[in-house]
């Protein structure tokens, strides 16, 4: 997926309000730009982080500027957790997340469940529908990637949700989707979300599938690159 051009560099002043932020660009300039990411992003937001702004010209827009990409170490991380369907959806359309090839229908955002939409639905003829919900993950500790970063009810929903369609006779998979290329291996963030990690340990006991793929981030494009081993329990 490409990314907006052209990104500007600048330093975090602040982050507040969740999706907003404060940003010092090279030439001076302070604006606001909007995070499309209600996350906590631990190690992400810390002031003098340097960042890459996008700029819009939509005129309907209330904020120009999206905060797109973080230097952590010496990476990038991706923080728009807009992008992450998008990403996984043009590496399946390609034939790059093996487990999940050979469909030839592909949709987005397709309704199921008790008032929820699947991230991706793929489909046959031939096979059973795969129900594929993708998961942004930028959180680093140590050499682990993990998630979530906060609580999430709507995810533990989500992992409930994808155990039915098994029972069904479904397909279904759960797509960890690393924005960034310095982990080593993905887990759950189980002190900061048990009940997250106790019910994806009880989806796979279901029959959900289980992926993690990082991604290759440059300033021009962030790109599925390879997947990761999982852990379910760390140090596992």
């Amino acid at each position: 997926m490409n990314l907006p051009a052209p990104l500007h560099h600048g330093l975090l002043i602040r982050r507040y309000k969740r999706f907003l932020a404060d940003v010092t660009l090279d030439d001076g300039r302070e604006v606001v730009a909007h995070i499309a990411n209600s996350g906590a992003m631990t190690g992400l937001s810390d002031p003098g982080t340097e960042v890459w702004l996008s700029r819009s010209d939509n005129p309907a827009r209330k904020l120009a500027w999206s905060w797109e990409l973080a230097r952590d170490g010496d990476g990038l991380v991706g923080v728009n957790t807009l992008y992450p369907n998008a990403i996984v959806a043009e590496a399946i359309s390609a034939g790059q997340v093996p487990p999940l090839a050979g469909y030839p229908s592909l949709r987005r955002e397709v309704p199921y469940g008790e008032n929820s939409r699947i991230d991706l639905l793929l489909s046959s003829s031939d096979r059973p529908k795969c129900y594929v919900e993708v998961k942004n993950v930028h959180l680093k500790r140590q050499d682990a990637a993990c998630f979530p970063d906060a609580r999430t009810a709507r995810g533990t929903k989500h992992l409930g949700e994808l155990s039915a369609m098994v029972r069904e006779g479904h397909r279904a998979a759960m797509l960890f989707l690393v924005q960034r290329e310095d982990c080593a291996y993905f887990t759950p963030a189980a002190d900061i979300d048990p009940a997250y990690a106790d019910a994806l340990e009880r989806a796979v006991a279901a029959g959900v599938e289980v992926y993690c793929y990082d991604c290759r981030l440059t300033l021009e494009s962030i790109r599925l690159n390879r997947p990761m081993p999982l852990r379910l329990h760390d140090g596992a």
